[in-house]
């Protein structure tokens, strides 16, 4: 019989069992693996499984007075902050030097004495990318993965829309009883990711992120940084050569304000001659900063403010420490996000940027949305972010929105969590593209598939 000797279809290649997770970003790349459960659902809290946390990997090579080179984790061993270089592949959010990214992918991954040494050809991987990425860019870096690092199979996935896989009612807290399942990907969520180089609003629907309601605001920790730079340097020191010790200032002192006027008023020194009270006794708001000094201190310390210590040293006390003396800055530069005329910028504020994706939305949608918001990044650990921003959206909503803003409690790695529970769900062998794809079809192909994301019926 001719038809019973056809031989049986081969099989495709074994999916790989360890998945390298990479949050790649431009402070810190967020790295782990993840193994292939194949006992999983795929679906509900089988998903969700508790998750080790990820390595926070410096995203830069750094370069010290002495002239010591620092490459990623390296950094962690670096001790004089002082006229420190830095080196970033990521600007504006997006890889643009292979040459230093790829120093410290070998550095972390692929070298002997790697910390989290894997076999590429044996190893998935998921990498997160910013929204709106440029086509070149986007090639370029499949590229590098399949031809340079050789990967066995890869998914490169907008970063946002991984936080739609884990527990997003978690994060708000709200009650459920054991039999609820959960879903994942979250039916609806409004992501704001506020990290080192921008913040991105972007609207996901069951794990799709909405492209064109998609906004992007030019102020995330970097600019901040800058900014309070500026101003330390104008009215205390020049630190314009100290962005790192000016950035632990930021991260120690600085507070999004929920009254700005009245704080400002607070910190007002009063016109030549006039002794404002609050401003001398510092009225809640100032605050000392001990700056490092290299030698037996390497990190600044927020201290509470002393009025009479100005005194002391001007009658002839010898202080042994640099202390700035902050009021205005600590509140003014968090405004920023909210408010970036205040600095000239031609750009709208976070609640109004919010605002302007709804509004290319079917207004069906937006219950959905503002009762789903969720911001991770660095930016959302500054204090009060999260209040000022759920007051400002209730300021342009109707009355009868309800408007729920959470944050989880770890923003620097939510993006990685969502990311590695996309590694063990189905979705991930859908969209997933294998070096022996890439080799067959091209790298035009591979980047028309992960445009298209997934499908309505997937």
């Amino acid at each position: 019989m001719a038809g019973g000797s056809r031989k049986p279809r081969a099989a495709g290649p074994v999916p790989p069992s360890i998945t390298l997770v990479l949050d790649n970003g431009a402070n810190t790349i967020k790295a782990g693996f993840v193994k292939r459960n194949s006992t999983s659902s795929n679906s509900g809290s089988d998903s969700v499984a508790s998750t080790p946390a990820p390595r926070i990997i410096p995203n830069c090579i750094a370069r010290d007075r002495h002239k010591k080179i620092y490459v990623g984790s390296e950094f962690d061993k670096c001790k004089d902050f002082g006229d420190l270089a830095l080196r970033r592949p990521v600007e504006k959010g997006f890889i643009v030097n292979w040459e230093a990214q790829k120093e410290i992918w070998d550095r972390e991954f692929f070298d002997d004495k790697a910390p989290q040494k894997c076999d590429p050809s044996e190893t998935r991987l998921v990498l997160s990318e910013q929204p709106n990425s440029l086509p070149a860019l986007q090639v370029h870096c499949d590229q590098m993965v399949f031809e340079e690092f050789g990967f066995a199979s890869y998914y490169r996935g907008i970063g946002p829309a991984f936080n739609a896989y884990q527990d997003i009612q978690s994060i708000f807290q709200a009650p459920k009883t054991p039999e609820t399942t959960v879903d994942i990907p979250a039916e609806v969520m409004l992501l704001v990711d506020s990290g080192y180089s921008h913040t991105t609003v972007t609207p996901i629907i069951q794990g799709r992120p909405l492209h064109p309601a998609i906004r992007r605001l030019n102020v995330g920790g970097k600019f901040m940084t800058n900014y309070l730079t500026r101003l330390i340097s104008v009215r205390y020191f020049d630190m314009r050569n100290d962005p790192y010790v000016v950035n632990e200032m930021k991260e120690a002192a600085c507070y999004a304000s929920l009254d700005f006027n009245g704080d400002l008023e607070k910190s007002w020194k009063g016109t030549q001659g006039e002794r404002r009270e609050d401003y001398i006794n510092g009225a809640g708001i100032a605050m000392d900063y001990v700056l490092p000094d290299s030698h037996t201190r390497f990190h600044g310390i927020v201290q509470e403010y002393d009025p009479t210590r100005l005194s002391r040293t001007r009658k002839g006390g010898v202080s042994a420490e640099d202390i700035l003396t902050l009021r205005n800055e600590r509140f003014i530069v968090p405004e920023i996000l909210f408010d970036p005329s205040d600095i000239g910028m031609r750009q709208p504020g976070l609640a109004d940027v919010i605002m302007q994706s709804l509004s290319v939305l079917p207004i069906g949608l937006w219950p959905g949305l503002l009762a789903n918001i969720v911001v991770v990044g660095g930016s959302s650990l500054i204090p009060n972010v999260i209040q000022r921003l759920q007051t400002e959206i209730l300021k342009r909503v109707p009355d009868a929105c309800i408007v729920r803003v959470a944050c989880p409690a770890d923003p620097i790695a939510s993006t990685w969590i969502g990311a590695a529970n996309f590694a063990r769900h189905e979705h991930v062998e859908k969209l997933a593209v294998t070096k022996q794809e890439y080799e067959e079809h091209g790298a035009a192909w591979v980047a028309r598939k992960f445009a298209a994301g997934l499908r309505v019926d997937s």
